[in-house]
């Protein structure tokens, strides 16, 4: 009897390369060392002196001559350098912050901005700024990253512990708290303009730097939390192989988590502090990495896959930099920060693994919106509290404001008797609030279709990206052509909105609708569509930047019928249309094969829905800028209240929605008079809270 053969287990690819994956890895470094050391090099070479890399090198080589009259050192040294560094720092620093974050969630989509912690960073460092604060830089990196850590917390939180079997959910749960930290910073940037100049555009991220000082003083501290995240690379390998794997193995995975979600807010904070929140690096050069790492193993490693993610962060930022300034010239890139083409990018890789990713169906709907039947005698009185209450807010909405008024001015007004003082007050307040109720109706019936046809009750315009469109094409008129009048301005919303939804629905219906591809492919489009917005905007004449950012953050000021006009329209057309429609959304709400089943067209009618819900935002636009979270919480409050049957659903969303505008509308215009904050950022303030609620009872 021949002895047992005993063969050698194959090693792993991903947890133990051997040593020719170590010397692969080791190449990888040092080529991509290489590449950051040539994209350095042209990026010297851009700015606005006019010192090109002759005279560059002419001067390392010991020539002391000017350019235009400037000296080439003093260029080098007080411009270029700083930014140089800068960019390579905050580079590494959130190519490794993303490596960390995708490793310990599982997920391709965590990043520090899909988690909210640039958000929560951003927001402190505002927060300071606007109280007048003046604070030294360990300060401040300390307020980024207390801010960066409890959004950081709060997402995973209601993403659950399986994050990586729940992408969409923890991209809602990012981005819904990134709306609400971002609106909240909005209003402080307009309530504190004296204090928060420049904050704006240094929010979209800027490599621009007085001197190469701060950089210095970073890049110490960056290098300590990377050898504190490199310690934990061999944990980080096991953890791969699944939470009860590493724990027989003998890995603590809770300690190790935390450790690494703590040295990733601590990269993150850091680089806010030092170039403002620079979106969706962290997020692409980890998934770069893991897409080389699958035709390297070795890259699987984390000692390997941390560092060189954080090497192509350094490279992406620096090539967004350089060819920013390359394609615009000098002066042109000058107004544009370089987090306004990582955006761009960010989003646009969004859709790419949105497409790629595994469609685990349908959100489960929250406790609360497990709705049974309703009687009609509840919708009744449902619906007629509900118009008592939006009557009440539009009645207190036309009085309030820095002059009060009585109920016989607004008579007097009507029969053409009031005061001049009273009817100037009057001539503002009265399109204010019927463009805040129209628009509030617009939005639900918008959101109230978006869910029923998708099937996700947590979808609604703004998250799906077809506000993000409407708002594109208002500024590119208000920036291309001021005088082009309200005709050009509701037209090119409405194509820029339906070219959105276009896009979205091509991207997502192959192979069928499948709600979670949906809804991130929206998302990312909402990302990068509001990149060029913000380029478009800080290309502009900046006498008109302030204006345009308060309407794009949702404003009813200097509102007049005639703008109000488009929506009124819309709402008479649309509503019947819907309310007719309500058995056939009833039927689609409920799964895909019942209605074909039932001989309807499916494919064909939520085509046309979908459609009716992208002009009702994009005229909703037009009317009162771009407001998120009504076509969320309206419809959600809806069903609740009388039950899923789309016929009491709208009318019920749509006085709903037009009370919640009409009272964020009145509350930004009273609560801090003289000063106004706009309805969007109230809404945004309050809708985000709530659709955080939302996701957490809904956690499976």
């Amino acid at each position: 009897m021949s002895a047992p053969t005993h063969t050698r287990p194959r090693r792993s690819p991903t947890t133990d390369p051997g040593p020719r994956g170590g010397t692969a890895g080791a190449a990888v470094v040092t080529a991509l060392v290489a590449v950051i050391g040539a994209l350095g090099m042209w990026h010297l070479t851009q700015g606005t002196s006019g010192v090109g890399w002759w005279d560059l090198a002419r001067f390392l080589a010991g020539a002391r001559e000017d350019v235009g009259g400037v000296p080439v050192g003093d260029v080098l040294h007080g411009s270029r350098l700083p930014r140089l560094f800068a960019g390579v720092t905050v580079g590494f620093a959130l190519g490794v912050a993303g490596a960390l974050l995708q490793s310990v969630t599982r997920n391709a989509l965590a990043s520090p901005d899909t988690l909210a912690v640039t958000a929560g960073s951003y927001f402190a460092l505002t927060l300071v700024a606007a109280f007048g604060l003046a604070v030294p830089l360990w300060a401040s990196g300390l307020a980024a990253f207390a801010g960066g850590l409890a959004a950081a917390a709060l997402v995973l939180g209601l993403a659950g512990s399986a994050a990586g079997t729940a992408t969409t959910r923890l991209v809602l749960a990012g981005s819904a708290i990134a709306m609400a930290l971002d609106a909240a910073t909005a209003m402080l940037l307009i309530l504190f303009k004296e204090n928060t100049t420049g904050l704006f555009a240094w929010g979209s991220g800027s490599l621009a730097q007085l001197n190469i000082d701060a950089s210095l003083r970073a890049l110490p501290f960056i290098l300590v939390v990377l050898g504190a995240a490199l310690l934990l690379s061999r944990r980080l390998d096991v953890l791969r192989l699944g939470e009860d794997t590493a724990s027989s193995l003998g890995v603590p995975v809770r300690s190790t988590r935390t450790t690494a979600v703590v040295c990733a807010v601590l990269l993150t904070g850091a680089s806010v502090t030092l170039a403002g929140p620079i979106a969706f690096v962290g997020l692409g050069a980890p998934v770069l990495a893991r897409l080389i790492a699958g035709r390297l193993p070795s890259l699987h490693r984390h000692l390997f896959l941390v560092t060189v993610s954080g090497l192509l962060g350094a490279a992406l930022i620096l090539f967004a930099d350089a060819s920013l300034r390359a394609v615009l010239g000098a002066e042109g890139a000058a107004s544009i920060p370089t987090g306004v083409p990582t955006a761009l990018l960010g989003g646009l890789l969004i859709v790419v693994l949105a497409l790629r990713l595994r469609d685990a169906g349908p959100l489960r709907r929250p406790p609360g919106a497990r709705t049974g039947p309703r009687s009609g005698r509840r919708f009744l009185v449902v619906l007629a509290i509900a118009a008592t209450l939006l009557v009440v807010s539009v009645l207190v909405g036309v009085l309030a404001g820095s002059l009060w008024l009585r109920t016989g001015d607004v008579a007097l007004w009507l029969q053409g008797a009031a005061p001049d003082l009273i009817g100037r007050a009057l001539d503002e307040r009265v399109p204010r609030v019927t463009a805040a109720v129209l628009a509030g109706a617009a939005l639900a019936l918008a959101g109230s279709i978006v869910q029923g046809t998708v099937r996700n009750p947590l979808a609604e315009p703004g998250l799906l990206g077809v506000t993000a469109g409407a708002g594109l094409g208002a500024v590119i008129v208000v920036t291309a052509h001021p005088g082009g009048g309200l005709g050009a301005l509701t037209t090119v919303s409405v194509l820029t909105a339906l070219a959105t939804f276009a896009l979205i629905c091509a991207l997502s219906w192959r192979g069928g609708l499948r709600p979670d591809r949906f809804v991130l492919i929206g998302i990312g489009c909402g990302y990068s569509l509001s990149a060029v917005t913000t380029f478009l905007l800080l290309r502009a004449d900046p006498w008109q930047t302030p204006r345009i950012f308060t309407w794009l953050s949702g404003t009813t000021y200097g509102r007049t019928f005639p703008e109000v006009l488009p929506v009124a329209v819309a709402l008479l057309l649309a509503t019947p249309l819907v309310i007719g429609l309500s058995r056939h959304l009833d039927l689609i709400a409920v799964d895909e094969d019942t209605p074909r089943i039932l001989g309807l067209r499916v494919g064909r009618t939520r085509w046309a829905l979908l459609s009716l819900a992208a002009v009702l935002a994009a005229v909703s636009v037009v009317a009162i800028g771009v407001v998120g979270f009504v076509g969320l919480v309206a419809p959600h409050l809806a069903r609740g209240l009388v039950g899923a049957r789309h016929d009491r659903v709208v009318p019920v969303a749509m006085v709903t929605g037009a009370l919640l505008v009409c009272v964020a509308d009145t509350l930004g215009r009273t609560v801090i008079a003289p000063a106004q904050v706009p309805a969007g950022l109230m809404i945004a303030l309050v809708g985000g809270p709530y659709l955080i609620w939302l996701l957490r009872r809904s956690r499976a």
